[in-house]
């Protein structure tokens, strides 16, 4: 496999959400169908990617895809058994690999509406870059600094040492916010996941990696959109 390998996103895009109800494709500021509308324009829009694979059984998507009639977007429809809610991601990765045969996979999702076409254009040159140095993937991480504990205490720093240590100084975690993951076939192949045993951890801001999983993050989100404050 060659780092030049077409690279395919695969944007699985299931119906439902018990959270925040049609999130997917209800309207959202200015666009009608939302955030898979957003998503496809940020996509297409990439040179950079050669094809998007969209699986979704929500029928209402489809349409909207489909409506779009663009060469470079294949649309699936996903079979129910892997679109429900107890669907895990590792089905969902053997189903990438069944749709996408060859190259590089840059898995996302429609939740993530501030990672534009030029954060894509971004992240696969680092990826690019990553495989010539020894890397294997890349994933899409926002670097924590802070107090976090678990049921035995703290797990960022040490009491014994500073009980409460300036947040500056405490050693950096990375929070994985699956804007993006990017890996080759092969990846798909051997490990049966969407990283390999070495990924690069490519750091986001919180705003640009913005997850819209509860009805208050779409509010956020979409008044963001609306104030000027972010772009698509």
């Amino acid at each position: 496999m060659s780092i030049n390998d077409p690279v395919t996103a695969f944007l699985p895009c299931r119906k439902g959400s018990k959270r925040v109800l049609h999130k997917n494709i209800r309207p959202f500021g200015q666009f009608t169908h939302g955030l898979v509308e957003i998503k496809l324009r940020q996509l297409l829009a990439c040179a950079e990617i050669d094809l998007v694979v969209l699986s979704t059984n929500d029928a209402e998507i489809i349409a909207f895809a489909e409506s779009l009639d663009h060469s470079g977007l294949t649309v699936h429809h996903r079979s129910e058994h892997l679109s429900s809610s107890t669907t895990s991601t590792d089905d969902l990765v053997g189903h990438a690999h069944d749709l996408i045969g060859s190259g590089h996979i840059l898995w996302t999702h429609v939740t993530s509406p501030f990672v534009g076409t030029d954060s894509y254009r971004k992240i696969i040159a680092a990826y690019r870059k990553a495989l010539e140095e020894g890397y294997d993937s890349l994933m899409t991480a926002t670097v924590l600094q802070a107090f976090l504990w678990n049921e035995a205490g703290p797990i960022t720093y040490d009491r014994s040492i500073e009980k409460w240590p300036q947040t500056q100084t405490i050693a950096p975690v990375h929070e994985i916010n699956s804007s993006a993951f990017l890996a080759p076939v092969d990846v798909y192949t051997h490990l049966n996941d969407r990283i390999g045993d070495r990924p690069l951890l490519y750091p986001m801001d919180k705003i640009t990696a913005m997850d819209i999983d509860w009805e208050e993050d779409f509010v956020i989100a979409e008044t963001l959109l609306l104030k000027g404050l972010v772009s698509t």
